[in-house]
């Protein structure tokens, strides 16, 4: 069941182009620039990255596991023949992406599991990649 729209934490952030490749975002409380240390593809697997980095404490907290040490790693394809403008049949996102976390932890395997099966659950960035999220890009001209 979808949550009451008074009950979501509303995001806006704001683009402003700097150059074909580079974007300044500003978020009302941080700016950063995406094109200047990686481009926006990676930005996505970082944000895969640290979304599931921030859910893995909560839910370990919740379950009383100490994590010791997290390493996230997050990869993906993409074509870029679309992004082109090539003739393709391939979508122009990731094909798929493939995510391992390696932790040391004090906790069982049992306890482990119970822990990875909780943070894919209630990973919001993960979510929004797995499940089919609705977008309206509109134009307003200046």
């Amino acid at each position: 069941m979808p949550a009451d729209e008074s009950e979501l934490s509303w995001y806006t952030l704001e683009g402003t182009r700097v150059s074909p490749k580079r974007t300044v975002v500003d978020t009302g409380e941080a700016e950063f620039e995406v094109g200047r240390d990686v481009n926006p593809v990676q930005y996505m697997l970082g944000a895969v990255a640290g979304c599931l980095n921030s859910t893995a404490t909560m839910v370990a907290r919740d379950m009383d596991v100490e994590i010791e040490e997290l390493t996230i790693t997050v990869e993906g394809g993409v074509d870029y023949a679309a992004y082109k403008g090539e003739e393709t049949d391939a979508r122009p996102g990731f094909q798929g992406l493939e995510v391992a976390l390696e932790i040391d932890a004090d906790a069982s395997d049992e306890d482990l599991e119970a822990w990875l099966e909780a943070v894919k659950a209630r990973c919001p960035v993960t979510d929004n990649v797995e499940n089919e999220t609705g977008i309206d890009v509109s134009l307003e001209p200046v």
